[in-house]
């Protein structure tokens, strides 16, 4: 059985090849929803009902044990409710995780007082990392922002317009006391080095950046430990798929482009 990973376009193909780089022998299945991307902005039903659907893909037709969903919207939307009613009815042998816990632990682990959050303006007004930061350690300042304009520019390729853009959106936490920015997006990654490089610029100083690509592989490796009656199910073939629900020459190059290997099958798949 496969290790599924899902996010509504592209940016999850980052996670997906973190995933690969620190365990390579597993079998794995990337599906993203090029097709209705981005999901940033839509209602939280509707973002529901579209991973439900793709979802419902990679555990049918992909034969998926275990599903890391890649994207912080989704996460928020419709991970707990997928965990609570979908599983017990469907598959409840099998898992659904999300990448918004791990980030809160990463936070908590590395004692910062204060953090920055760039997310769609679907996490930042669900207020989800606010809400599970309190429950485990609720003296800690978030400053939340949208940064809306960033998916469509790493799904379209565009990132000759992106640094003006990201200027804008760091601007925002001038004045503050973070001490690290969390990437509240999959997709964001993409520019994890420009924002850096831009925060110090506009903050004055050095600030962390928070980038699931970097300890989501450990978190699932700590994940399947505490759980061998979820590994032990899983194949080590180091069989590598990735899918999309619309496909075109950008996406094709964009998913290259951000797995960093020009020799990845980039397929269309109807859901």
């Amino acid at each position: 059985m496969n290790i599924g990973t899902f996010d509504s376009g592209l940016g999850g193909l980052v996670i997906t090849r973190a995933l690969i780089e620190a365990m390579p022998e597993y079998n794995f299945c990337y599906l993203g929803d090029t097709a209705r991307v981005p999901y940033g902005n839509r209602s939280k039903e509707t973002v529901y009902n579209y991973t439900k659907n793709c979802i419902d893909y990679l555990f049918k037709k992909k034969n998926c044990k275990l599903i890391i969903i890649a994207c912080n919207t989704a996460t928020f939307a419709a991970l707990r409710r997928l965990q609570q009613e979908y599983l017990p009815q469907n598959f409840p042998d099998r898992r659904i995780l999300g990448v918004i816990v791990p980030t809160i632990e990463e936070i908590i682990n590395k004692n910062y007082s204060s953090v920055g959050l760039l997310a769609t303006q679907g996490t930042v007004s669900s207020d989800v990392y606010g809400i599970e930061l309190r429950k485990r350690k609720d003296d800690i300042k978030l400053y939340s922002y949208p940064a809306p304009l960033l998916v469509p520019l790493i799904e379209n390729n565009a990132d000759e317009f992106a640094e003006p853009i990201i200027e804008s959106y760091v601007k925002k936490f001038v004045g503050s006391d973070i001490q690290a920015i969390i990437l509240g997006c999959t997709h964001y990654p993409h520019y994890k080095t420009q924002i850096g490089q831009i925060a110090m610029k506009v903050l004055g100083r050095k600030v962390d950046i928070i980038s699931q690509d970097e300890f989501v592989p450990q978190s699932l490796k700590n994940y399947l430990s505490r759980h061998p009656e979820i590994e032990r199910d899983l194949s080590k073939d180091s069989s590598y798929s990735f899918e999309i629900t619309d496909i075109n020459d950008s996406y094709i190059a964009q998913a290259k482009s951000m797995f960093k290997d020009e020799s990845i099958t980039v397929e269309k798949v109807d859901i």
